[in-house]
């Protein structure tokens, strides 16, 4: 903390639940939106948006405090480069499921290990999203946000270049189309759940979208991408994913892991947040290296690569 209060520090962890709630409100109101020409005033704001103007002005006034939103006059705000992040494709969505759903849950996460969505909700997570359409195609333009960092990773990978590549829980698949861009000769199997919201026409000639339970059977390919799937399940879920994944697979096929690796020590690290919002939602955890080695021992994989946020796995 250097020469910063302790005070200060305890106080900035503890607003964290206010925070993540007013940037939900002020992203369902697309305010980020509004400000992209410019600064605006708040009454102007409050009239496009529905929104009552005092609370939306107090609502700007502390989010500007942090550096979120800038106010230039009394009650003039205008977007500064972290408002202007909310502004894009999936921040938003972020925004609203941290403040929304997330933070309900996450307020009755305890010690007993067990995940709090399902007490709060009544039904476990992905029964929820599935009987909420708006909130699973949130969910789902969320965790497409932020390909272009996980296609890098996936450049650090020696393809051959004409592998069928089957992402496994891929989502809308804006990852794999990404990916088969680079790889001409390439061919992919974008695989999730039915309800998954996605656009068909952009996943081309070269790219399909297969419906069907990760827990049951996977399509057959070349290497199997999984994005930050695992992390969502305990380890016994976990395991079962590796071991569907592994009966599909020739002995040849590689996989590929898109996950975080929780370093050793006390060094700030988002993962470690993560692992207590995945723990709430649905007993799922972040993993050490030594984790996730077991983990693919277990499943009939040898890890070959641990790189940042990426492992690769053989058959064995």
């Amino acid at each position: 903390m250097g020469d910063r209060p302790a005070e200060d520090a305890l106080w900035d962890a503890l607003r964290g639940g206010l925070v993540s709630r007013a940037l939900a409100v002020v992203a369902d109101l697309r305010i980020a939106q509004a400000l992209t020409d410019g600064a605006r005033r708040v009454p102007e704001l409050a009239e496009q948006t529905g929104a009552d103007a005092d609370t939306l002005h107090r609502l700007l006034r502390a989010l500007a405090s942090d550096g979120i939103f800038a106010e230039d006059a009394p009650g003039v705000f205008r977007n500064t480069p972290a408002s202007e992040v909310l502004a894009r494709d999936g921040w938003d969505d972020f925004a609203h499921l941290f403040g929304g759903i997330w933070l309900r849950a996450v307020a009755d996460l305890d010690a007993t290990g067990e995940p709090s969505f399902p007490r709060r909700f009544g039904t476990d997570f992905w029964s929820w999203l599935a009987a909420h359409p708006p909130e699973r195609a949130a969910f789902d333009r969320a965790m497409a946000q932020g390909w272009q960092g996980r296609l890098e990773r996936l450049d650090s990978v020696e393809w051959r270049g004409d592998e069928t590549v089957v992402d496994v829980g891929g989502g809308n698949g804006s990852l794999l189309v990404a990916l088969l861009d680079r790889h001409p000769h390439m061919h992919g199997i974008v695989f999730d759940l039915p309800e998954t919201a996605r656009d068909e026409g952009a996943l081309r000639d070269r790219c399909t979208f297969v419906t069907g339970s990760f827990f049951e059977a996977v399509p057959a390919g070349d290497a199997f991408v999984l994005s930050t799937i695992l992390h969502d399940w305990d380890d016994a879920s976990a395991l079962r994913i590796l071991q569907t994944v592994r009966t599909g697979a020739a002995e040849t096929a590689r996989l590929i892991l898109l996950e975080a690796v929780i370093e050793p020590g006390i060094e700030a690290d988002g993962a470690k947040w993560l692992d207590l919002l995945v723990l709430a939602l649905f007993a799922g955890r972040e993993r050490t290296e030594e984790q996730w080695r077991t983990l693919l021992l277990d499943a009939g994989f040898e890890p070959t690569r641990f790189g940042r946020g990426m492992i690769e796995a053989r058959c064995r």
